[in-house]
C-alpha cells in the first residue's frame, strides 16, 4: 500500500477499559479539531454518557459521515457493551467488550480499511478475572495478526527502548532469555527502526541481564553464554549492536547519544527510566505486525477516570507519531 493510500484511510481508536478513562481521552479529543480522521471503535452510548459526565460537548457521527463545522464531534463505529459502563467501577462482564473493539479495530486494519490503530489503557486483571487466558494488548493483537513476532517498544522524544520480555514475572525471566529471542527482537527491531522510522543503519544499544552485565560471569553467566553469543552473529549479518552494557550506565546521556535505541531484556529494566523520561508524552509502538499499533503510555487510572482530570497528551501523541510513520511507511 502506497503512503499517498494510507494518507487517506482512517487511524481507529479503541479507547480501552470503559471503567477507566480510555472513554474521557476520547472525548477529550473530540474538542479539537484532528488533523487526520480518527474513528473511535466504541459504545456510542457509552462515549456520549461520559461527555455529559464531563460537562463536555459531542457529537457522535457515523464513520462515513462528514464531521458538522463548528462543536465537538467523534466519528464512531458502534460497539455495544456487555454491561452498563460506569466510571471507575470494573465490570468483568465488559470484557468481552474491550476484546471486541480490538477484535474489530485490528480486522479493519488487516483488511486495508484504516491506516492505524491506536488503543487506549486496558484492564488487564479485570480481562483475566472474566476467564479469557489476556497477558496483555500487544499479546492479544500479535495473535489477531497471525501470532505475529511482537516487539514493544516505547518512544519518549528520541529515546527509544524496546523489550525483549514484556509481561514476564521476573523470576521467569532469565529462562525467557534465549539466544533465538534475543535474535528474533533484534531483527525485528532493527527491520522497523528503518522500515517505520527511517533509520539506514540503526545502531542499538543492548542491555545485560544482571548486575554489571554480569561482571565477566560472576554475578550472572547470561551474558557470556546467550547474549553475547547472539549478538556475535548477529553482527555477522551486518547488524549494528553495542553491548551488552550494564542497564544503570546504559541509560545516561552520553552514551545513549551513540545509538538510536536501547534494547531492555525485561519490562523494568527499561520502562522506568522512558517513563521517568517522558510520561504523559510517550508512545508505545508495536513493532513486528503487519500493521501499525501505537498505545498510549499509561494505565486505565481508574481513580480519575469521569472526574476531568485525566490528560491526554499521550494519546495525542500517539495519534501524532501514527500519522508520521503511515505518511512514510514502506512495506
Amino acid at each position: 500500500m502506497t503512503a499517498a493510500r494510507r494518507s487517506r484511510l482512517p487511524l481507529l481508536l479503541t479507547p480501552g477499559e470503559p471503567a477507566g478513562i480510555g472513554p474521557d481521552l476520547a472525548v477529550r479529543l473530540a474538542q479539537t479539531p484532528l488533523a487526520r480522521r480518527l474513528v473511535a471503535v466504541a459504545d456510542p452510548e457509552l462515549l456520549a454518557a461520559r461527555a455529559r459526565q464531563l460537562h463536555l460537548p459531542l457529537r457522535i457521527v457515523e464513520e462515513s459521515a462528514p464531521l458538522p463545522a463548528g462543536g465537538a464531534a467523534l466519528r464512531v463505529r458502534p460497539v455495544a457493551l456487555a454491561a452498563p459502563a460506569v466510571a471507575g467501577r470494573l465490570d468483568p462482564r465488559n470484557s468481552v467488550y474491550v476484546l471486541e473493539t480490538l477484535r474489530a479495530a485490528a480486522t479493519a486494519c488487516l483488511r486495508g480499511e484504516a491506516a492505524a490503530l491506536v488503543t487506549g489503557p486496558v484492564q488487564k486483571s479485570v480481562i483475566a478475572d472474566a476467564g479469557f487466558p489476556f497477558t496483555g494488548q500487544t499479546e492479544y493483537v500479535a495473535g489477531l495478526c497471525g501470532n505475529a513476532r511482537p516487539v514493544m517498544m516505547l518512544v519518549a522524544g528520541r529515546l527509544r527502548v524496546a523489550l525483549a520480555t514484556t509481561h514476564l514475572a521476573l523470576r521467569e525471566v532469565p529462562a525467557a532469555i534465549t539466544r533465538e529471542r534475543i535474535a528474533g527482537v533484534l531483527r525485528v527491531l532493527h527491520r522497523d527502526l528503518t522500515r517505520c522510522f527511517g533509520i539506514a543503519q540503526p545502531r542499538i544499544l543492548v542491555c545485560g541481564l544482571n548486575p554489571h552485565a554480569g561482571e565477566s560471569g560472576h554475578l550472572g553467566r547470561e551474558e557470556l553464554e546467550v547474549i553475547e553469543p547472539a549478538l556475535d552473529a548477529l553482527r555477522a549479518e551486518g547488524l549494528r549492536l553495542v553491548g551488552p552494557l550494564p542497564a544503570d550506565t546504559l541509560f545516561t546521556p552520553r552514551v545513549l547519544e551513540q545509538g538510536d535505541a536501547v534494547l531492555a531484556m525485561y519490562h523494568d529494566q527499561g520502562l522506568p527510566v522512558l517513563k521517568y523520561a517522558g510520561f504523559g508524552a510517550a508512545v508505545n509502538v508495536t513493532l513486528g505486525l503487519p500493521i501499525l499499533r501505537v498505545s498510549v503510555d499509561h494505565g486505565t487510572a481508574l481513580d480519575i477516570a469521569g472526574t476531568g482530570a485525566a490528560d491526554d497528551g499521550s494519546l495525542r501523541c500517539a495519534i501524532r507519531l501514527a500519522q508520521q510513520i503511515t505518511a512514510g511507511r514502506s512495506r
